[in-house]
């Protein structure tokens, strides 16, 4: 257990943050003046629970002042001064606390003191000012302790994101997101909304029928706004039936100029939700771009997360979907799963290798609160989970070796290794509305529970509004869903 101390509030996130990075799966507890009595005896509370089970409590206090800080880590001590000509306060404490940390633990991380989950605009924006790539190296190893291997990959990533998107309409236009939160089951490691299908069955022709209004009112309120992309995701949107997925699409055409969408994906995902049937449904609707997403090749870890398609199952759906047409198909992996190692996830890649996918996308295990997954680490130990430099470096050589460049890059908190997620695809393959997503270019629209629609303005300002999570409560209130886009789209740019 980790135990801060804080002088100052507004400083919990990025300090739980970086302690979290080097301290993963540890439960950590932030003490700030605005605590609560009741907060603080829950913390003394689980600090004596912990050392009667024998596991280590470290205590680290830090003090904040105008032109100063001190990290008390156990028993040693760092002291930072801060310098005005800084780039700022709270951004200089982060990198002195990332330093701190690493001296005491002897360890250092990928990406050093950056804790968001979009590096890649730090290099987009300054390119975008003019910088050299020097200096955005520079910036990164320098200014943010990031490793040059990583540093040359956001660059290279920041160039290509430029090249993909010059074609996009910014202020004109804007990308589309549907949600599908229904899945055949829970994955031990999924915290997105999503809901046993079986479970909701009855549901899902209302819960079109609330897709198809909240279309009708964004047709209808950004009629003079041009659609780049359009994204069903989910959840598994494969989980309706084929009929359900007919009626879905024809709706969205009905209400949609396609004539200008550069990209139509649905995330098929599961294998075990993939008929004939349905993909001859999104091919002859022109769906362009698909996932059938295996996460591994071993057959041993599918049971332990959970995700009943089998290895051949997966093999299956990929060679199925490329009978019926599809010629841009993406897979998804996970580095990090409960017990596999090096050679585990070298058999994966070598697996996709021989299918040959347009695009891979190679996912760090993130554990979320939210997940089956914190509860099994409890039960069996962080140390199970094993995402490393090696593992990382194989997914970066199977990509290269089906001719793949990185094209997106994002992160995401309590990552394994404090690695990364990283997007790669042949060229023209690439995932148009991933790139849009993660560098929030653009206004991103979503229909459905549990999404959230961000509008970008011309000055760069992001203002969000969410749909609510559950599937009853988004039928029940969807003139509510609709009302919020309503405010949020009143005034113009």
């Amino acid at each position: 257990m980790i135990l801060v101390e804080l002088n100052k509030a507004n400083y919990e996130y990025d300090v739980n943050s970086l302690v979290r990075a080097f301290y993963p799966g540890e439960q950590t507890t932030i003490l700030t003046p605005e605590s609560t009595d009741q907060r603080r005896q829950q913390a003394d509370s689980d600090a004596a629970a912990c050392a009667e089970r024998g596991e280590a409590v470290l205590q680290m206090r830090m003090e904040l002042s105008e032109d100063a800080a001190q990290v008390q880590l156990g028993e040693r001590v760092f002291n930072w001064e801060y310098k005005e000509n800084a780039l700022d306060y709270k951004h200089d404490f982060k990198r002195f606390l990332y330093s701190a940390l690493r001296e005491f633990t002897g360890k250092t991380l990928p990406w050093g003191s950056l804790i968001g989950i979009r590096p890649t605009k730090i290099a987009y924006g300054m390119l975008d000012e003019g910088k050299s790539e020097q200096e955005i190296l520079d910036t990164f190893t320098g200014v943010y302790s990031v490793s040059e291997e990583k540093a040359a990959l956001g660059l290279d990533i920041a160039k290509r994101e430029r090249e993909i998107l010059k074609d996009v309409h910014y202020e004109g236009g804007y990308s589309l997101y549907i949600g599908i939160p229904f899945c055949p089951t829970t994955c031990l490691y999924c915290s997105f909304t999503s809901y046993p299908i079986a479970a909701h069955r009855k549901q899902v022709e209302t819960y079109i029928d609330c897709l198809i209004r909240e279309m009708d009112f964004v047709s209808q309120h950004l009629s003079d706004k041009v659609v780049d992309s359009i994204y069903i995701g989910g959840g598994t949107p494969t989980t309706l039936e084929p009929a359900q997925l007919e009626r879905l699409i024809t709706a969205l055409k009905e209400r949609f100029d396609f004539r200008t969408v550069k990209e139509f994906t649905v995330e098929a995902g599961r294998a075990d939700s993939i008929t004939r049937e349905k993909l001859e449904v999104l091919h002859r609707q022109g769906v362009s771009r698909i996932s059938v997403n295996p996460q591994t090749m071993k057959q041993e870890t599918l049971d332990i997360i959970g995700r009943k398609a089998s290895v051949e199952q997966v093999l299956a759906a990929y060679r199925l979907a490329r009978e019926v047409g599809f010629d841009n198909i993406n897979m998804d992996i996970i580095l990090g799963l409960p017990g596999e190692l090096e050679a585990d996830v070298q058999r994966t890649i070598d697996k996709i290798v021989e299918l040959a996918p347009d695009s891979l996308t190679v996912h760090s295990l993130a554990i979320k609160r939210a997940s089956h997954l914190s509860k099994w680490i409890q039960e069996n130990g962080i140390a199970t989970l094993n995402n490393t430099d090696g593992t990382m470096r194989i997914a970066a050589e199977g990509a290269k070796r089906l001719g793949m460049a990185p094209y997106y890059l994002y992160r995401q908190k309590n990552m394994s290794g404090n690695f990364e997620n990283v997007g790669y695809a042949k060229p023209d393959k690439y995932g148009l509305y991933n790139i849009l997503i993660m560098e929030e270019k653009q206004t991103i629209v979503a229909l459905g529970a549990g999404s959230i629609t961000k509008r970008v303005w011309a000055d760069g300002r992001i203002e969000r509004c969410d749909n609510v999570k559950d599937v009853g409560l988004y039928i029940d209130k969807i003139d509510e869903m609709i009302e919020r886009k309503r405010a949020l789209f009143a005034e113009a740019d």
